[in-house]
């Protein structure tokens, strides 16, 4: 990290869209060094999932599938690529990128643009991954049928990676967050797992499906979402996507700009809601823990109320990739300060 405090000033003079293609492009040419520490205490099952250690890298940053080896050689437990839609998508008109510096938050509003699910399978095909990575998948703007998106994207990708998120979360695709709502859910999860189903009788293996959720859905939202994943026993459930809310940023000269709000700022909010989450569902349903984590601390806290494991994205635009490997020594000590053997064992504690 203080190397990286040492370039961000030259990092952050570029836009920050061509900021992350030169990231992308760094870790394509190896520059970004590997990370070797592991310790027993972190190993995580996620799902079914045989985790290194519970902290992944977030939907967004590898959005093609092009350098999930490399992000996993950084230290990640598993990486999730994407978010993937069934056809080729531009996004919507820039500037949709914003940085907030002083909170260390991000404003984006995107719209999952990404070269489709062809490409995604092309690089997922090409390089062979040694870890877990998942495939966040999402529908195209202008699909009136969500659901057959999904499962088109599904397909394509189901054999090539460990894990499936359905994303329907973001809040920058119009009408997106409204499959949220109770039936729109089951029909949507009935239709995914339907795909899994074909594929398991043509001979692939039963992999876990995730649905991300949104940080802004009220306590009877919360518990439609709940009850759904436990009647149709979805695999995990994400906690949470970015926020349309701006408390913690209002000062900011950004803070109007339309998109969903990452970063720091986004820590409690998401925290609670996962907290929630884990209440409403006895947990029973294992939980991903997403929103503001930039430090041990921040990780750990989201264990504790309720996460099986996390993922963060925009801290490592402002404290580089060696963050991952200082979240898991932190998280060693952490568990060892509150005599934890085990990740497993600190998971809910606070709840």
């Amino acid at each position: 990290m203080r190397f990286y405090s040492t370039i961000r000033p030259l990092i952050f003079k570029l836009p920050p869209e061509q900021a992350h293609r030169a990231a992308i492009s760094a870790l394509k040419a190896g520059v970004i060094p590997a990370c070797v520490f592991s310790d027993v205490r972190l190993n995580t099952n996620l799902a079914g999932l045989q985790l290194p250690n519970p902290v992944g890298l977030a939907a967004g940053f590898d959005k093609n599938a092009e350098v999930y080896n490399a992000t996993l050689q950084a230290g990640f437990g598993f990486a999730e690529v994407g978010t993937i839609t069934p056809k080729a998508q531009a996004g919507n008109p820039t500037p949709r990128v914003f940085r907030l510096i002083e909170q260390e938050a991000l404003i984006n509003r995107l719209g999952f643009n990404n070269e489709g699910v062809e490409a995604a399978a092309w690089n997922l095909r090409a390089r062979k991954h040694r870890g877990v990575i998942g495939g966040n998948i999402g529908k195209n703007k202008d699909t009136l049928d969500a659901a057959s998106d999904y499962s088109i994207a599904m397909r394509s990708l189901y054999a090539l990676v460990d894990y499936i998120t359905v994303n329907i979360s973001s809040p920058n695709t119009p009408g997106l967050r409204a499959l949220q709502g109770a039936s729109e859910l089951q029909s949507l999860v009935r239709a995914v797992h339907d795909v899994r189903a074909d594929l398991v009788k043509a001979g692939l293996p039963r992999k876990p499906i995730f649905v991300k959720i949104a940080p802004d859905n009220d306590d009877a939202a919360l518990k439609d979402i709940a009850d759904v994943a436990l009647t149709l026993k979805i695999d995990g459930l994400i906690v949470s996507n970015t926020t349309i809310g701006r408390a913690g940023v209002e000062l900011s000269p950004h803070s109007k700009e339309q998109g969903g709000l990452s970063g720091k700022p986004l820590f409690q909010k998401s925290t609670q809601v996962l907290k929630h989450m884990y209440q409403l569902t006895e947990g029973r349903v294992p939980l991903i823990g997403v929103g503001g984590i930039a430090s041990a601390e921040d990780a750990y806290a989201k264990i504790r109320a309720g996460a099986t494991a996390v993922q963060l994205y925009t801290a490592l635009i402002y404290r580089g990739f060696g963050l991952v490997n200082d979240i898991n020594q932190g998280l060693v000590k952490l568990l060892q300060r509150d005599g934890f053997a085990s990740v497993k064992d600190a998971i809910g504690a606070d709840a």
